[in-house]
């Protein structure tokens, strides 16, 4: 296509056009990836035992492994593309108020996608954890929210996920932290997350695990 031939307005209409597509792209949720979330019961150097809210999980570990821990970050390290995971709890007006968020690498996005409440049906307070990509403000009542969320005037995450969104607020002082690869010993206590592929027997292994609490760590 010749396109110094074509007139101006039509040039405008496909550029508004590519945008528009652009746009959905980011928007779309992520992929779910499998995986066990839990605290370790035992470890060696070729399996972990993790204990889950279903019971415990036997995990074979694959290498070469790689480990990831929590670092330092801030919110201009959330871009259209980031996979995010932001604890959250539900404010008097029924708004979510974010208590950290959390920056997840590529490899391990859509890693516990979803919108789950974490405190029982009863409970007093009304807790939520969000993992998720960046995507367009939308009104939404879920729960929890694991999958793909998006700036909205740095004041607001939208998290995206298969079957619904989120929108969570950013209080000005929000704590940021950043996913990144390192060596971490792993000990029992230590809550991570594991992602794992499934054998046709049914046996689980993993060669990426994320230790966001060593034990004794108060954070």
């Amino acid at each position: 296509m010749n396109l110094t031939a074509l007139p101006i307005a039509a040039l405008a209409i496909l550029a508004t056009v590519a945008v528009a597509n652009s746009a959905l792209a980011q928007a779309q949720p992520a992929t779910p990836i499998s995986g066990v979330l839990g605290k370790i019961k035992s470890v060696s150097g070729s399996s972990l035992e993790v204990a889950t809210p279903s019971g415990v999980v036997h995990v074979l570990i694959k290498q070469p492994l790689t480990t990831y821990k929590q670092v330092p970050s801030d919110l201009s390290h959330i871009g259209s593309d980031s996979y995010v995971g932001v604890p959250s709890v539900q404010q008097p007006d029924g708004k979510e108020l974010a208590k950290l968020v959390i920056i997840f690498p590529k490899e391990l996005r859509g890693a516990a996608e979803g919108s789950v409440l974490l405190d029982p049906p009863h409970a007093a307070t009304h807790n939520r954890m969000t993992n998720g990509s960046v995507a367009k403000p939308v009104v939404s009542h879920s729960r929890m929210t694991n999958g793909t969320a998006q700036k909205n005037g740095g004041t607001v995450l939208v998290v995206r996920y298969q079957n619904g969104s989120q929108t969570i607020s950013l209080p000005a002082n929000v704590p940021v932290m950043l996913v990144a690869k390192a060596q971490v010993t792993l000990g029992a206590g230590d809550s991570i997350y594991a992602a794992t592929e499934e054998s046709p027997n049914g046996t689980l292994t993993t060669n990426k695990i994320f230790q966001f609490i060593a034990a004794g760590n108060g954070k």
